[in-house]
């Protein structure tokens, strides 16, 4: 479904870095989206949209699934 959204879509690199610090580079890079920090366990909706980001951090807000639109 990603390749139906506008936009460059999944952010492998920022895996492993700050959550802050990504949110500003992925809307920078498709400012069609917003990018929400997210809580690793978090439970969240399964609804797929093309305007969101969900950057799933640790405890000490490090990303820890690669970030991508849904």
């Amino acid at each position: 479904m990603a390749s139906d959204c506008e936009g460059k879509s999944a952010w492998p690199e920022l895996l492993g870095t700050n959550g802050e610090k990504a949110i500003a580079i992925i809307q920078s890079q498709n400012p069609a989206v917003i990018a929400v920090l997210v809580p690793e366990d978090s439970d969240v909706t399964g609804d797929f949209r093309c305007d969101r980001v969900r950057v799933y951090v640790n405890k000490n807000n490090v990303i820890t699934r690669v970030p991508s639109i849904g």
